[in-house]
């Protein structure tokens, strides 16, 4: 359990630091405009998978990820630094697609719901959806 509390700790300090890196240090003309989003590292904190979002759309994801690849040398001796860990975990960069999968799954949530009110619709037909003339007393 204290494992698991160390490496969400570091996990976040270790985004936190490369947030900051990446919007200050890196002039890697590629990398532009990043946000980390989040930070995986393995159980023996050996690796940390980074991953980001791009904006601006200046370059495509992939260059981008290329840009922060050939700056992971630098920013790994940074990150050790500035959290004084003894041996850094490397740095692999992943685009994070958990935003465009949320996007997707919620378009089809709205279709479904669009195509079932449609057919809700369709089953009943114009004036019949109840009784519109009270009952005689």
């Amino acid at each position: 359990m204290a494992g698991n509390a160390r490496r969400e700790r570091i996990e976040g300090e270790v985004q936190r630091v490369l947030s900051a890196l990446v919007a200050r240090e890196v002039k890697d003309p590629r990398v532009g405009s990043v946000t980390i989003t989040a930070v995986q590292l393995a159980p023996d904190l050996s690796v940390a998978r980074v991953f980001f979002l791009p904006f601006g759309g200046r370059h495509p994801a992939d260059e981008v990820r290329e840009g922060l690849a050939s700056a992971a040398g630098f920013l790994r001796g940074e990150v050790g630094r500035r959290l004084s860990l003894r041996h850094a975990p490397r740095l692999e960069f992943v685009i994070d697609r958990h935003l465009e999968e949320a996007s997707q799954l919620s378009s089809l949530i709205d279709r479904a719901v669009r195509e079932d009110r449609s057919r809700a619709g369709e089953d009943e037909p114009a004036g019949e959806a109840g009784p519109s003339d009270p009952k005689p007393t």
